[in-house]
């Protein structure tokens, strides 16, 4: 009788997956699983956000192109599509899939890499587009109802007033001082030190004439610094947690491409 080689027995597809098979498998379905979940909320939180506005009415229609939460429903679009070709690519053994998902990740991969890098080459041209686009959500405050929200978030968590102090809401044709309103040399709600009245009610008021204080009387009723000095402050604060994120994040990203790798290696072996 004819002795069957060791090797044959490892390229017979009667032999059958061993247990790192499996486990390769199995866990780069869970892990592209809860992805989809996170892109299926992000494309459900986008919807909302652009039907919620009313983005879709024909008055607003022309600048939906602009609008945040369409970044948001494209981001948890291509999220949702990414990870769903990784699991059924995965479930189904389908290697078109999977090299699909892994060119896909490769590429993701190398984009980060080069905005990293990008972006550490020109800190000060980035710093000098935040001041821009910060002047921009002051100026268009009370007409943006999402660079409201953003910046209402960023003044109130980070205890800051303007881009780089409280005289820039004086740009607002609303908080100007030449401007007709009640609004007139104020600013914003969340760039009081204590907006809230006896720690319950929230006075929308509590910024009404700050423009005309000077900086000692000032101090007490707003913040006066700027927020772009915060975000730098936070941001030097919390490096070690952020490197720690980037690092979890990216490092996923390459585990996940290294399984895939590994997976397609073995359902070509077997299918031989």
């Amino acid at each position: 009788m004819k002795k069957s080689h060791p090797r044959d027995a490892r390229i017979d597809p009667c032999y059958g997956y061993s247990f790192m098979d499996y486990f390769l498998k199995y866990f780069l379905i869970i892990c592209n699983l809860l992805f989809t979940v996170l892109g299926l909320l992000l494309l459900a939180l986008g919807v909302w956000g652009l039907i919620s506005k009313e983005s879709f009415a024909q008055e607003k229609i022309s600048s939906i192109g602009t609008d945040p939460m369409l970044v948001v429903l494209s981001v948890g679009f291509l999220l949702t599509v990414l990870c769903l070709s990784g699991c059924v690519g995965a479930l189904r053994e389908n290697r078109c899939l999977l090299k699909l998902f892994s060119a896909t990740v490769l590429v993701l991969i190398t984009a980060q890499v080069i905005i990293a890098i990008v972006a550490h080459t020109l800190q000060d041209q980035i710093e000098g587009n935040l001041r821009s686009g910060m002047l921009v959500a002051i100026a268009r405050y009370q007409d943006d109802l999402d660079l409201r929200f953003i910046t209402d978030e960023i003044q109130s968590n980070l205890q800051c007033c303007g881009a780089d102090n409280y005289r820039d809401w004086e740009i607002n044709i609303y908080y100007n001082c030449s401007a007709p309103g009640v609004l007139a040399c104020g600013v914003p709600a969340t760039c009081c030190v204590d907006p809230l009245e006896n720690g319950t009610v929230w006075n929308s008021q509590c910024g009404v004439g700050a423009q005309l204080l000077d900086e000692f009387t000032a101090q007490s009723v707003i913040f006066l610094g700027g927020c772009l000095g915060e975000i730098s402050r936070w941001i030097k604060q919390h490096e070690g947690l952020i490197g720690i994120i980037v690092t979890v994040v990216f490092g996923v990203q390459i585990l996940i491409l290294f399984i895939t790798i590994r997976l397609l290696e073995r359902i070509n072996r077997h299918k031989v």
